[in-house]
């Protein structure tokens, strides 16, 4: 499995012999340009994971993919004329020989005023390949047993302990930090520094930032 970070909550995952874009967002242009793609994930309507103005031209320069979206999402693509599967938890979804299982339903509470909305985790398993799990904007979920977890490195929703409690709570072995676009650079490595000193002692973490990929074998 290689896992290439496009910047803020998008990642590319090539697994199976797929490619998977996860949350194409407005903080993440490197995603528009992406090619030959077999799925399109989105785990939430927010701007930041979902470019909506840019999402027609995305999906027409890659006809095959399959766009798979939170049931809100798909319901309000719909009134745009954009066909998206909606995936709830519990549901499945294959691309090709990728499993994509939907995790949790609600976005994690910003604040009282705000409405809450729904918020599909997407887990990625392949026969041979290491489990991959991208929790959208929430760190509630269960995913079960994972070799890989993106986690929100800062969101206005979430607190540091937040952070590192995810990361002690699913325990991975490895760790990809994502959800950065609000961060200075001493903003991001102080929350990377509380990631690894106060995370989860059996995971490693790998910081993909300025669109670098790592491979990950079982």
């Amino acid at each position: 499995m290689r896992i290439t970070h496009l910047g803020h909550a998008c990642l590319l995952v090539e697994i199976g012999g797929a490619r998977l874009l996860i949350d194409p967002g407005t903080f993440s242009p490197e995603a528009q340009h992406q090619r030959d793609l077999d799925a399109v994930l989105v785990t939430h309507q927010h701007p930041d994971h979902l470019d909506v103005d840019r999402l027609p031209a995305l999906l027409e320069a890659n006809p095959r993919a399959q766009l798979v979206t939170d049931p809100e999402t798909a319901a309000q693509l719909g009134g745009k004329g954009i066909d998206a599967e909606a995936l709830r938890a519990g549901d499945e979804v294959e691309v090709g020989t990728v499993t994509v299982s939907g995790v949790g339903e609600m976005h994690a509470l910003i604040h009282d005023d705000i409405p809450r909305i729904h918020n599909t985790g997407m887990r990625l398993t392949a026969e041979g390949e290491p489990s991959f799990f991208h929790p959208g904007d929430a760190v509630d979920a269960d995913p079960g047993e994972i070799d890989v977890l993106a986690f929100p490195l800062s969101a206005p929703w979430a607190r540091s302990r937040d952070m590192t409690g995810f990361l002690r709570r699913i325990a991975a072995p490895h760790a990809i930090p994502v959800h950065d676009a609000l961060l200075s650079e001493v903003g991001r490595t102080l929350y990377l520094t509380q990631a690894g000193n106060l995370g989860s002692k059996g995971t490693e973490i790998h910081d993909l930032s300025g669109g670098r990929s790592r491979e990950f074998t079982r």
